[in-house]
């Protein structure tokens, strides 16, 4: 099939500029700091992210699997507007810890399953080859969203001097992406099998035993391993740029008569906008980097070392003032997970059938987040007692020393 007659490429690639269209995103610390929370207090929400989307993983899978990956994604959508509305609506931590629960829902119910939808789009084409050019294109065109995303931000937070304003703002475009997904046809959700509700729970448990051989297979489990190591670090770690970005923002002399959370603004607006260029490009070209390696997973394993050494790097930087270069090396992180995100999800998809691909993808997912969630709060502690350069620093060296357990097979 052409890619010029495929229909359904704008609408992945509308639906990865929308979803990353979250205002709140580039300033997500300066603003729990602002609500006088400290940084052990904001470990424990995105620990309490990460565990209620990890508890709903396997659930949500299933429900994708077997019931339909497109409801599963408006649910996901639905639960994601509630919670910005929260967030806009309420500053105390037990409300912001019950917004967090309604947004690990979205995030149960959404992950892995658009990538689903795009394996299923191939499968169906015959484009199978394809899976990192393709893949990496949309990837692409999210991560341009996220580039407009930090210039679109940075205005609101410069003319209204508020960062709350942002979770209003960014119900918009996630109105948006809801109405893109509903135009999704039905062909994407699968082989599904429409059963009588008394039979419902028969195919949960022929789903989960299917899901349960992901973990019997070796080169599976390692795949999804390595891949969540490198994911659960980033997240846990990306957000630390704000505050490097705000202290290197505040040291400069300019924008002298602008407020201190508008300078801020300016300087984060700035540097996202080029950290998700980057990503742009380097999701566009993953499929010619790996291409470079004489295998997917010999392309995957120097990726880990790389980014496990490039937060070493940035956390040694910030320790030791070097502040550019500290953003600058979280400039390459960003970077290098756009460019290995495309990879992970073609070799994992080469290990699991394709009719649980989204409980496959969604087991990787929960992976992530039991990671996500014991680095977060524990690089918070470090971060309240020791600075933000020591818990990077940290983190980076934990990764090195699990990288030969694992390795995925490079054959």
């Amino acid at each position: 099939m052409s890619k010029k007659k495929d229909r359904m490429f704008p609408r992945f690639a509308a639906y990865g500029f929308l979803k990353n269209l979250r205002f709140f995103d580039p300033f997500i610390i300066l603003i729990f700091r602002e609500a006088g929370l400290s940084f052990l207090q904001i470990g424990f929400l995105y620990s309490i992210r990460d565990v209620a989307t990890n508890l709903l993983e396997i659930p949500t899978g299933v429900f994708a699997d077997a019931f339909g990956r497109r409801k599963s994604m408006v649910m996901a959508f639905i639960a994601y507007l509630i919670s910005f509305g929260i967030f806009y609506i309420c500053t105390d931590f037990a409300l912001y810890a019950l917004a967090m629960l309604l947004f690990a829902f979205g995030e149960a119910f959404r992950s892995g399953t658009h990538k689903a939808l795009i394996l299923e789009h191939l499968k169906i084409s015959g484009r199978e080859d394809e899976k990192v050019s393709y893949y990496g294109r949309t990837r692409s065109v999210s991560q341009f969203g996220s580039a407009i995303n930090a210039l679109i931000a940075a205005s609101l937070v410069f003319y209204t001097g508020s960062y709350r304003i942002m979770f209003l703002a960014s119900m918009l475009p996630y109105t948006l992406d809801l109405f893109n997904l509903l135009s999704y046809p039905k062909a994407l959700d699968g082989d599904l099998k429409h059963i009588p509700f008394k039979d419902i729970w028969t195919q949960t448990k022929s789903t989960l035993r299917d899901f349960g051989r992901i973990f019997t297979n070796p080169l599976a489990l390692r795949a999804l391993l390595n891949s969540s190591f490198s994911g659960g670090s980033f997240k846990a770690t990306k957000d630390y740029l704000q505050p490097i970005l705000e202290s290197f923002a505040l040291a400069l002399p300019f924008l002298l008569l602008a407020s201190e959370v508008q300078r801020g603004a300016v300087m984060i607006g700035a540097v996202y906008f080029v950290i998700y260029l980057f990503t742009s490009y380097a999701s566009r070209s993953a499929a010619n980097f790996s291409e470079k390696f004489s295998s997917l997973g010999r392309a995957i394993n120097v990726t880990f070392l790389l980014g496990a050494v490039l937060l070493f790097l940035a956390g040694f930087a910030a320790g030791t003032n070097l502040i550019i270069l500290s953003i600058i090396t979280f400039l390459a992180f960003y970077a290098l997970r756009s460019l290995r995100r495309p990879m992970d999800v073609a070799y994992i998809s080469d290990q699991i059938e394709s009719r649980v691909m989204a409980s496959g993808l969604s087991a990787e997912a929960q992976l992530t987040t039991i990671l996500t969630a014991i680095f977060a709060p524990s690089l918070g502690f470090l971060a309240d007692h020791f600075g933000i350069g020591i818990s990077l620093a940290v983190l980076g060296a934990g990764l090195l020393a699990v990288y030969a357990f694992i390795r995925v097979d490079e054959r």
